[in-house]
């Protein structure tokens, strides 16, 4: 046992836990950042940070390390429905497009962020137990027990441990978090690398039981991902590739341009769940992925992360400081979480159910094709700059073509 007390204790160090670090650190407070990867390193992501995710990467002091190199901006989303193609611009927040930056980029700048911003990192440590109040019937979160690899196991001590460790999250079982507004895994979906398959920007295809998407990220490489129903993945999860290259055979001129590109990594395959949980108890507070999941269709995750990461680190310092009770930080923390996301969550969960549009929706998509401005508004919408109810109550969208 060390014989610190850490003001705050955060396990996982990627999207949620760094920049929760590195927040609290800079107000001044100690604090432990734990991870049981070594940095840089990478993760199952498709890591696109649209416009709103920017912004917090430059109030941080962080965009341009993040952006630097041959990574490319994204200025056009496009959404090839067949008929039709939808494209424009996700511009916002001071920004014209987004960035994909691959996650052994991201990961490795926003955990030497928290790091010089005065947070204690240790990689490669694992959480295997909560420490609890001194009372034997209190339930209050107190630290963690752990250790690194073939280390001794310490504990750690603090006055609040909180939870950025994913949907798995160690910290939200051990807690009991309650879940809420669940919905089931929707898609399943295998992405890869390309060299020489060149997208000007994201470029999304729509097909009966399918959707694919592909955009370009660092070294000159492309992620393309595809996807197909839940209910499908048991007769495709033998043969993801044969699947994968007969979804991208849909769109007959994407199938051409894969033909002559390179596959540089391996197939990787994702589905999850979709959920929220309540963030807070004693002692303890839950933060991106392991608070609240959804579908990674519209690819809000990190952005997702980093305004969780403001939003709890704001009110962890509050209740710190004493300037405000650690119930009432805390729920005004998981109110503002939840009010902020609900409707993408409801978006997102209707497009990843991947069925075929009705025709109200043909209609809708024909009349959002008209005008460029229309096509701009439907990119920041999945962009997560513009909410959907603001954005679909334009009653130009449902009234027939004159």
């Amino acid at each position: 046992m060390t014989d610190k007390t850490y003001d705050a204790i955060v396990v996982g160090a990627r999207c949620a836990g760094a920049p929760t670090a590195m927040l609290l650190a800079r107000q001044g407070h100690r604090v432990l950042l734990l991870d049981r990867a070594h940095f840089p390193s990478d993760t199952v992501s498709t890591h696109l940070i649209h416009p709103p995710g920017l912004a917090a990467l430059d109030r941080w002091g962080l965009l341009d390390r993040v952006t630097a190199g041959d990574l490319p901006m994204i200025h056009t989303y496009s959404f090839d429905l067949g008929p039709l193609v939808l494209a424009g611009s996700p511009a916002g927040h001071g920004f014209p497009g987004s960035y994909a930056p691959r996650r052994t980029v991201l990961d490795k700048i926003l955990v030497d962020a928290a790091a010089e911003a005065g947070a204690e990192v240790r990689e490669g440590f694992s959480v295997e137990e909560l420490v609890h109040g001194d009372e034997a019937a209190d339930d209050t979160v107190a630290g963690v027990r752990g250790r690194e690899h073939d280390g001794p196991r310490v504990t750690e001590r603090a006055r609040v441990v909180i939870g950025a460790d994913g949907a798995h999250s160690f910290l939200a079982r051990s807690v009991g978090a309650a879940a809420y507004a669940e919905k089931p895994k929707l898609q399943s979906s295998y992405y890869t690398y390309w060299s020489g398959l060149d997208f000007d920007g994201f470029e999304a295809f729509l097909r009966p039981d399918r959707a694919f998407a592909g955009w370009p990220t660092n070294d000159g490489l492309t992620l393309l991902i595809c996807g197909w129903p839940m209910r499908e993945f048991e007769e495709h999860r033998t043969d993801p590739e044969g699947e994968y290259l007969a979804t991208v055979a849909l769109a007959p001129a994407l199938a051409e341009r894969i033909a002559s590109a390179t596959r540089v990594e391996r197939f990787v395959g994702t589905a999850v769940p979709n959920y929220f949980r309540t963030p807070y108890g004693p002692g303890w507070a839950l933060v991106g992925d392991a608070g609240y999941l959804k579908d990674f269709i519209t690819a809000q995750g990190i952005q997702d992360a980093f305004q969780d990461a403001e939003l709890c680190a704001r009110a962890v310092d509050e209740t710190l400081t004493g300037r405000r009770p650690y119930e009432e930080a805390m729920r005004e923390y998981q109110e503002a979480r939840d009010g902020r996301v609900r409707e993408m969550y409801e978006f997102t969960a209707d497009f990843a159910c991947l069925d075929p549009p009705t025709p109200e929706m043909l209609q809708m998509f024909g009349a959002i094709a008209r005008q460029q401005e229309t096509m701009d508004g439907f990119a920041r919408v999945v962009a997560g700059v513009t909410a959907p109810s603001e954005f679909f109550s334009d009653p130009a969208l449902t009234a027939p073509a004159g």
